[in-house]
């Protein structure tokens, strides 16, 4: 039944496509899909990020890495990719949308993307039920690769990367008494606080409250006045980066001193723009760092500060190797087809990208190991 439904689902886009088709396009005569001049694998890989609204600043990074990922991959000649990005605001409907747009184009190969969590839960089932492979560079909630069989992600899972800040933080700090503060509005959040909780139950950890917000709040008095009277060793927040910083300017400025242990939400520099010295104190666990000695590593960061003048984050380093492993896997597939593409996706295993060292599991997820980090001084340092 459900190859049925895919196959339908395939001849319905292959339908709106040949309706577009009449209308005109815009492929070069004689370019024919999966081929170019020089023999490389050709393929349109579509983007579904987040360029405008209040979290712009994860899609500026994504794209921004998919660019310069494209650019040293294309200049190799085995493979040869053009990027189709769409903008989904961080909305729901405008990334469904957008992905449809996408998958109806027989030219997109597979698509990375989208942004958050939220959008990967109604995007992720449309890809899987037209046969189109998806890869999620910043999805961390629970159960993404479970979606589906075309359904991936190179982004560490917070199932691996909560659990390994909260051990160190109780190991640096002998922490025992914790309290957790959660946007409860949004899947990524929700699903943050979810691991928290159950990583602080597991280990032992006695919370002291559990406390909401949701996305645009800007006033959490209520909630860390309450925290401040229970007194915990550790704050665990699970917040996307606008939230999170001002939530620990307005904790520093009542004079709650005490750590927090973010969740990927704040692994952005932007953290430490808004929030400033409040940041410190801050720890996240991540699969990047960009003060790594690795030649990779600063290779790319010395190309990214110069094309972008900035340093790159998690967001663009994550996007960066999505790419590269995309690209990877069209060239053992040796032809731009979705379903080869997604059979050569699910064989990738110790790739060796910016990153670390990358496999997939059988269900699409990640296999890698987190690295730990703390601000101190205005940055991100290994967190010993």
């Amino acid at each position: 039944m459900r190859e049925q439904l895919k196959k339908f689902a395939q001849f319905t886009a292959l339908s709106s496509l040949l309706v577009l088709s009449a209308c005109g396009g815009n492929q070069a005569a004689g370019d024919e899909e999966g081929e170019s001049s020089g023999g490389a694998v050709k393929a349109d890989i579509g983007v579904i990020s987040y360029i405008s609204g209040p979290g712009a600043a994860y899609g500026e990074a994504i794209t921004n890495g998919l660019k310069l990922a494209q650019e040293e991959i294309n200049g190799k000649g085995e493979v040869e990719i053009n990027l189709v990005i769409e903008d989904s605001a961080g909305k729901q409907d405008q990334a469904l949308t957008a992905a449809q747009k996408l998958m109806n184009s027989e030219n997109v190969t597979g698509i990375i993307g989208p942004t958050l969590s939220t959008e990967m839960n109604v995007v992720g089932p449309e890809a899987d039920l037209n046969g189109v492979p998806i890869m999620g560079t910043s999805t961390t909630a629970e159960g993404i690769p479970q979606i589906g069989d075309y359904v991936f992600r190179n982004s560490l899972p917070e199932a691996l990367a909560i659990p390994a800040s909260i051990d160190k933080a109780i190991e640096k700090y002998d922490a025992k008494k914790v309290a957790i503060l959660y946007g409860n509005d949004d899947v990524f959040t929700k699903s943050g606080f979810d691991t928290m909780k159950k990583a602080a139950e597991e280990k032992g950890l006695e919370i002291l409250t559990i406390e909401t917000f949701q996305k645009g709040q800007s006033d959490y008095n209520a909630q860390l006045t309450k925290i401040k009277g229970l007194k915990p060793d550790l704050i665990l927040a699970s917040a996307l980066y606008n939230e999170g910083a001002v939530i620990m300017d307005q904790a520093r400025k009542m004079g709650i001193d005490v750590p927090f242990v973010g969740g990927n939400g704040f692994n952005s520099p932007e953290v430490i723009n808004i929030a400033g010295d409040a940041a410190n104190g801050l720890i996240v666990a991540t699969p990047w760092y960009g003060e790594k000695e690795d030649d990779k590593v600063k290779e790319f960061v010395g190309k990214y500060e110069e094309e972008y003048g900035k340093k790159p984050d998690q967001f663009a380093a994550q996007a960066y190797d999505a790419l590269y492993i995309m690209a990877e896997a069209l060239k053992n597939a040796g032809e731009a087809d979705r379903d080869a593409l997604r059979d050569a996706l699910a064989e990738i295993n110790g790739f060796n990208g910016i990153l670390g060292e990358f496999s997939f599991d059988e269900e699409g997820d990640v296999v890698m190991e987190p690295t730990v980090l703390v601000i101190e001084g205005g940055a991100f340092k290994e967190f010993n």
